[in-house]
């Protein structure tokens, strides 16, 4: 099931997904492609079945009808602690982080034991930390507790949690909300460079400043429906779909 198309291998497949919450249709015929190394924004009014979409990645719910296939491989009845196993990672808008555990201790849960990281020993995993920390400017707080962290730096602990998970698929739910313009620059630069090192970024965001300065692509949604998918210049242009992102809708 794995292709590759301009030279960028296709690591999560949906094909005509469906999800039905009784006489509701949440997610009607989707298909979608997250390529390796690109990130997309998922975009739409609220309602449009993104979060929902983001669920039956992980399997947090169970479509109705449809496929999602990993690396080749079907991911129907797989659970959501085995999802992220298999290297899909993901944030949610309320952080999720230990509150009472410190920054350092909020990244090493999230290490798989047995990885690569861990053969070196503790020292190795603890060193992987440090850069993480390095990179998300965590390492002064490194012994603080999470509850203890501004709103800006709990975002980024969440997504040093992401990183250490080595998940080759990272799902962001409003990754950047609320977060200043300093902070913001930082955020978009740091998706940047793990973009390049081949990761898959699929963010939900409600920001068009991250949609403009960050989408390789924009895919977009309106009561479960895939409406377009592009880059966000020729998204965001469009009439029709302006219209239905600001609710103003015929």
């Amino acid at each position: 099931m794995t292709t590759s198309t301009s030279s960028q291998e296709i690591l999560l497949q949906i094909r005509n997904l469906n999800k039905n919450f009784g006489g509701l249709q949440a997610i009607d015929d989707v298909t979608l492609d997250l390529p390796a190394g690109v990130i997309t924004t998922l975009v739409g009014p609220n309602g449009a079945g993104k979060t929902t979409l983001f669920n039956l990645i992980t399997g947090h719910l169970i479509p109705t009808s449809g496929t999602v296939h990993w690396l080749g491989k079907p991911l129907k009845g797989v659970q959501p602690w085995q999802v992220a196993r298999l290297g899909i990672a993901r944030t949610f808008q309320d952080l999720r982080l230990y509150s009472q555990m410190t920054v350092e201790e909020n990244v090493m849960t999230v290490m798989e034991r047995s990885s690569w990281l861990w053969q070196g020993g503790r020292k190795a995993a603890e060193q992987r930390v440090t850069e993480i920390l390095t990179e998300t400017q965590l390492l002064e707080k490194r012994q603080e507790r999470a509850v203890d962290l501004a709103y800006a730096e709990r975002k980024f602990l969440s997504l040093a949690r992401i990183m250490a998970s080595e998940a080759k698929l990272w799902l962001l739910d409003e990754p950047a909300s609320g977060l200043d313009p300093r902070s913001f620059d930082r955020f978009v630069t740091l998706l940047r460079a793990y973009a390049k090192r081949g990761i898959t970024i699929c963010i939900i965001e409600h920001n068009l400043d991250i949609v403009i300065k960050l989408s390789d692509r924009v895919a977009f949604l309106d009561q479960g429906k895939l409406l377009a998918q592009g880059s966000s210049e020729d998204i965001l242009k469009d009439p029709h779909l302006a219209a239905i992102y600001f609710g103003e809708r015929a």
